[in-house]
């Protein structure tokens, strides 16, 4: 049965392009898609070593508005990023852009959710990995996570992961967030603290994926042969079991390490 935790509506999408598409998307948005001054959400710079100008990094359009009494809440949303790094340096969104072969790709969609701590722990518990551990984002009312890619194993990364966001959380929350994660009250660990992580990622050539190779195996023999119309409640019981069961043994095993 559905939990409320579970009732995920897009929040805003992602959407990685060539530098040469990025200055003609802005004026896409502007022009096309009616985007107003007041609808650019955010745009953020960065000067890079040996560089003597900024480059933008980053920028956000509303492109809508639904009635919702909460309009936060009612936002369509598109964050659209570049490669800004000097072709020199290394650029994991190049590597993602270049690895898909097009000039234009989304990358994340960010799903949202009415109670965030809930949904972590359901998707930690069935064995689902995360790069970030629960962000608060000090330029918006928000709290957010960012998920491992969805890989399969022993091919190359899919440059595609999820962002889990609440919107408009209450104090209370906030402070128990705070109080075990001290982290989550860093600036700027939102946008550039995840740029920077999957900077790091694949420098590293160890991109962390949705779910470990060993249960992506674990799932696919449970279901092999099956097309899918044959796949029933009992087959996905089975499935969440040994998700449940894979992800415990998971923690378990890194306990000690942990206590250490």
């Amino acid at each position: 049965m559905k939990k409320p935790f579970q009732n995920l509506v897009v929040d805003h999408m992602t959407l990685l392009l060539e530098p040469r598409y990025y200055p003609v998307a802005y004026a896409l948005f502007r022009i096309v898609f009616g985007v107003d001054e007041a609808g650019i959400i955010y745009e953020k710079r960065k000067r890079w070593p040996g560089e003597s100008e900024e480059r933008s990094m980053t920028f956000a359009v509303k492109i809508g508005e639904n009635s919702s009494p909460r309009k936060t809440l009612g936002q369509s949303i598109f964050a659209v990023v570049q490669p800004s790094e000097p072709d020199s340096q290394s650029s994991h969104v190049r590597s993602m852009l270049e690895s898909r072969g097009g000039s234009a790709h989304w990358q994340h969609v960010a799903l949202r959710t009415s109670d965030l701590l809930a949904f972590h722990k359901h998707a930690l518990d069935r064995g689902v990995n995360f790069i970030t551990p629960i962000l608060k984002d000090d330029d918006e009312d928000l709290i957010q996570v960012f998920s491992g890619e969805w890989i399969m194993p022993g091919r190359k990364p899919s440059a595609l992961f999820f962002e889990f966001v609440q919107r408009n959380p209450g104090r209370a929350l906030l402070r128990k967030i705070a109080s075990g994660n001290r982290q989550a009250w860093f600036r700027d660990r939102t946008f550039l603290g995840l740029y920077q992580e999957k900077e790091n990622e694949y420098r590293s050539g160890k991109v962390t994926p949705f779910i470990d190779d060993e249960l992506f195996a674990a799932i696919e023999k449970r279901l092999s042969g099956k097309p899918l119309w044959e796949i029933k409640a009992a087959d996905l019981r089975d499935v969440e079991k040994l998700m449940k069961d894979y992800a415990a043994s998971k923690k378990s095993r890194s306990a000690p390490a942990l206590a250490a």
